[in-house]
């Protein structure tokens, strides 16, 4: 009977333990944060011995830090595109077959189309309460300037409070402007067309080859210079119309102000937690740092080695640290899933017009922000879970940005949706030690809409192959980016096509310094024949959709202008300082 008691106690105590870690990794509240341009260079974890970031290389002291974590894109708007959906950003229109990669404007008609289906969806229909923090730069406005169908709210956030669009130097007065310099170019040629055809006009006229009918050179005149009243309105405004904070949908200060902006995006973030301690919660906290404007606050401004780079990279690191206190406060770190990345490698060609570096550093990657060479878009990756994830490991297997989506939808036991393709993997059992292999054989690099490079890791092989179709022209041609454009472009003149393609081993030149060739590389047409057939595959699983960066989606249509005044009153206002925010008026 004894025997009986003790093996009935035995039985219960381990269904006891089984279902506190059926708990412990069921339902954990989620904190997801993003940089914005951050180098995988500029992080203590990642080798930078000048920069401090004590409290993110917490994370990797009490988590895991993946040291070849990918982000699906080298821009800003497509990369975060594939991080809220789990799929390339090719498969929901998110990704440009112009030049123009990202959203401009904040009264632009594209955006995260309301069909794709966002992480923060499905946890809101198991009951979690969701914020958004920081920038958005998915789309706002579709027909009307208060649809709001690619708002934060429609895709779902229960809340939000930051940028629609994204922090430009042109935000921020005395920073320059990274418009004016494409402006400039853009303008020359039509205006010198436009002044040749007069002067012509007028000649003929005058000689008598030609009547010209004085009403339509008078339309023409008109139309020119309205035209030019309305580019030259709008760049002398674009601070009013396009860097603005909004909590919800509405606007609470426009312009945008710099002053302890930091300080209040870590307050939100603070708070959200604070009102949800007693139920799980999705916070994305979307830091502006450390895109150009570049900004500190009075308490870190000048305590840096590196600048107000270094500056703006420590005061993050600050608000880190104030996240992942006010998690021990209220005994919620054992609870809380806390992921820390940047949405694409540093921006090299950032420099200020004092000739001070302002992008960051990418360690012994090559590239930068738009390129898909290692600097461009192999990012920091550090997950902490106590208890649940492995503590102090490193893994190098391939991993993706597009991996947390699975990843939080499996742990908040939602489905993953059955009628399309999710391009991520769940991460879990990386991070848990249960498996050593990433499940991603091949990634996709897409540069825009342009598939530009395949990395390739055979289930049976310690390499990383990774195949370049084309790579972007570097000016100068020495240097180790696009300074002359300021970023990479991915068609035409900005780049060379390559036949065969370039070929790497990352597991053996991780700076892609040296492509192989068929003398040094014997299973050469072997590897290029296995890519080719990946890529024949990938294709077949793409099918049409709009294109949300399309010209006349990214254009700025005024009707769709988000103004907490009016136009005419230059969209002032800032409830920040005290008083109740209006609802934002159309333009």
């Amino acid at each position: 009977r004894k025997k009986m008691e003790l093996l009935l106690l035995l039985i219960i105590f381990q269904c006891t333990i089984n279902s506190v870690k059926t708990h412990s990794v069921s339902k954990p509240s989620i904190i997801l944060l993003m940089a914005d341009d951050l180098g995988i260079g500029d992080l203590g974890c990642y080798g930078n011995r000048t920069l401090r970031t004590p409290n993110i290389d917490r994370l990797a002291e009490e988590g895991v830090t993946l040291t070849q974590h990918i982000a699906a894109s080298p821009l800003c708007t497509p990369s975060r595109a594939a991080f809220l959906t789990g799929r390339y950003p090719i498969r929901s229109g998110m990704a440009a077959f112009s030049r123009v990669g990202v959203f401009l404007f904040s009264a632009s008609s594209g955006g995260l189309p309301s069909e794709e289906i966002t992480f923060s969806k499905l946890l809101k229909q198991k009951g979690y309460a969701t914020a958004l923090i920081g920038k958005w730069h998915l789309g706002m406005n579709c027909e009307s300037s208060n649809d709001f169908c690619h708002h934060p709210h429609s895709h779902g956030f229960d809340y939000f409070y930051g940028l629609p669009v994204t922090n430009f130097r042109d935000c921020k007065p005395g920073q320059g402007s990274v418009f004016l310099k494409g402006v400039q170019k853009a303008l020359v040629i039509p205006l010198q067309i436009t002044g040749i055809t007069l002067v012509s006009l007028a000649i003929v006229q005058y000689i008598g080859l030609l009547k010209v009918p004085f009403q339509a050179l008078g339309y023409f005149l008109l139309i020119i210079t309205i035209s030019l009243v309305v580019l030259i309105f709008f760049f002398y405004n674009f601070r009013h119309l396009n860097c603005f904070l909004m909590r919800d949908h509405q606007i609470i200060q426009q312009p945008l102000s710099y002053e302890n902006l930091t300080q209040r995006l870590t307050k939100e973030a603070v708070q959200f937690i604070g009102r949800n301690i007693d139920a799980p919660f999705l916070l994305v906290l979307s830091y502006l740092h450390v895109h150009t404007a570049l900004y500190a606050s009075e308490d870190f401004k000048g305590k840096s080695k590196h600048g107000l780079y270094g500056d703006a990279v420590e005061e993050m690191d600050w608000s880190v640290g104030q996240v992942l206190d006010v998690l021990e406060q209220h005994n919620l770190s054992d609870k809380t899933l806390v992921y820390f990345t940047s949405d694409q490698g540093a921006h090299v060609e950032e420099i200020s017009g004092a000739g001070e570096v302002h992008g960051g550093y990418n360690g012994i990657y090559k590239g930068g922000k738009s390129t898909n060479w290692e600097g461009g878009i192999r990012v920091p990756g550090l997950l902490r879970w106590p208890g649940v994830v492995q503590a102090g490991a490193y893994i190098d297997e391939p991993t993706s940005n597009m991996d947390i989506f699975p990843t939080i939808v499996k742990l908040a036991d939602a489905q993953l949706p059955s009628d399309r393709i999710i391009d991520g993997h769940d991460l879990l059992p990386l991070l848990q030690g249960k498996v050593t292999r990433s499940k991603h054989e091949f990634l996709f690099h897409y540069c825009n809409a342009y598939l530009n490079a395949v990395r390739w890791h055979p289930g049976n092989s310690e390499s990383v192959w990774k195949v370049f179709f084309f790579t972007p022209n570097f000016s100068p041609e020495d240097s180790n980016g696009c300074y002359d454009s300021h970023v990479c472009f991915c068609h035409g003149g900005f780049i060379t096509q390559h036949d065969p393609p370039l070929l790497f081993d990352l597991s053996r030149d991780p700076e892609e310094k040296v492509p192989l060739t068929p003398e040094t590389e014997s299973r050469f047409y072997e590897i290029l024949r296995v890519v080719h057939q990946a890529v024949d595959n990938h294709t077949r699983s793409l099918h049409a959709v709009p294109n949300q960066l399309s010209w006349d989606n990214l254009l700025w249509k005024p009707w769709l202008q988000l103004c907490c005044s009016s136009l005419f009153q230059s969209c002032y206002c800032d409830y920040e300082s005290g008083g109740s925010p209006l609802e934002v008026h159309s333009g």
